[in-house]
């Protein structure tokens, strides 16, 4: 009996020492390693995951846009479209005062011209008759003021007639306004009066440019003959080109004399103008009821022409926030992300960082970053549905 007690004692401990190590090599992978190694290497294969890598060539064949994170006005704004225009003091009609024939043009449309640059000639019969017609009253004038003179001294002395005196005076002082009428209406033709006196007598006139600007519209050909006051060339000055933006009368009481502008212009759409408002109309329009803002353009770009049509946002409140464009946020679930960017060597790293989004203003939106984010960090501007995938591609890899 004593034996027997012995023998079941000893198979007892025998199996519990079995069941011990058996417990002590389930906390061991088939490699040997222990529970803590495989956690940690789970999560460096997890930070791995969260990254996409680029070379330098697929980043400039995607044509990556990278800048750090920007401030931004996003609400409070008054939509209005309008066109580029200039000040009526820097635009000008060249017309000519007299009928004629263009007999030489000097520009063509697109030209820069200064003030006073002959632009065309004119010549008619009438243009040498108008010069023949002041010489001849010019001379006529002479013979008169003598005829004065003498008169006035026969006067003066008591020998000649106060009528006769009278007769002369009136007949001078109707050349002399003869005379200087005529002038007057030479020198609206560009036609020096001194030497017409001499005896020259111009056979063209000149047209010339009353501003410096550019030439917009030739509206004549060599040969023409043009009637007085008829447009012959347009000359802008864009210098002074400015938005001229029309808001709608129920948002007038918005707008006001400094507010800032964002404006886009097709043939510049990736690129934004900003302008100042300077002069809002006291007056309505009647189709459609609307008033005339004019705005300063700050960062003139590009080939800025009156007429051109634009699409502005009048910035109604000075509250300004974190943005980014929409092809820089990609949704994942119920989460929105954004990519940070960073140059490691020849490559580029982007790792995704979650925002919380806020107001949209056309292709801007508002971000708010989850945790708090290095000013200097930069972000990618585009692409970040390529990135995202990219990212999913590397995990799927991963688990095969």
């Amino acid at each position: 009996m004593k034996n027997t007690q012995y023998i079941i004692l000893a198979l007892l401990t025998v199996s519990f020492l079995v069941v011990a190590c058996g417990n002590k090599e389930s906390h061991k992978g088939g490699d040997g390693h222990s529970h803590n190694e495989e956690v940690k290497s789970e999560a460096e294969e997890t930070h791995s995951e969260e990254e996409v890598m680029l070379s330098q060539q697929q980043f400039e064949a995607l044509k990556m846009k990278i800048d750090t994170i920007v401030l931004r006005n996003m609400s409070g704004y008054v939509e209005a479209n309008g066109t580029l225009e200039v000040p009526p003091q820097s635009e000008a009609a060249i017309t000519s005062v007299v009928g004629a024939n263009v007999i030489s043009i000097k520009v063509i449309e697109g030209d820069k011209v200064n003030k006073g640059q002959v632009v065309a000639y004119l010549s008619h019969p009438n243009i040498i008759q108008m010069q023949t017609d002041y010489l001849n009253a010019f001379s006529n004038s002479n013979f008169l003021k003598k005829n004065f003179e003498r008169q006035q001294k026969l006067y003066d002395a008591g020998v000649g007639s106060g009528a006769n005196f009278q007769k002369a005076e009136a007949e001078y002082e109707a050349s002399k306004a003869m005379v200087n009428g005529l002038e007057a209406q030479l020198k609206l033709l560009n036609i020096n009066t001194s030497s017409v006196r001499n005896g020259t007598i111009a056979q063209s006139i000149s047209l010339r440019s009353p501003i410096e600007g550019y030439v917009q519209k030739v509206e004549v050909k060599t040969g023409q003959y043009v009637e007085p006051q008829t447009e012959l060339f347009e000359i802008v000055n864009t210098h002074h080109v400015h938005a001229d933006l029309m808001v709608f009368e129920k948002d007038v009481y918005k707008v006001k004399k400094g507010q800032k502008v964002t404006f886009t212009l097709q043939s510049i759409q990736d690129e934004e103008l900003t302008a100042e408002i300077y002069s809002v109309s006291k007056t309505f329009e009647d189709n459609p009821k609307a008033v005339h803002v004019h705005a300063e353009i700050e960062n003139k770009k590009g080939i800025l022409i009156p007429g051109m049509y634009i699409q502005g946002k009048i910035q109604t409140e000075n509250m300004e926030t974190m943005a980014l464009p929409e092809s820089a946020i990609v949704k994942e679930g119920d989460k929105f992300f954004v990519f940070s960017a960073e140059k490691e060597n020849d490559d580029w790293s982007f790792k995704p960082v979650e925002v919380l989004l806020g107001a949209k203003d056309g292709n801007w939106i508002a971000v708010q970053f989850t945790e708090e984010q290095d000013k200097i960090t930069k972000f990618a501007y585009n692409n970040a549905y390529y990135l995202i995938a990219e990212m999913k591609k590397g995990e799927a890899e991963h688990e095969h």
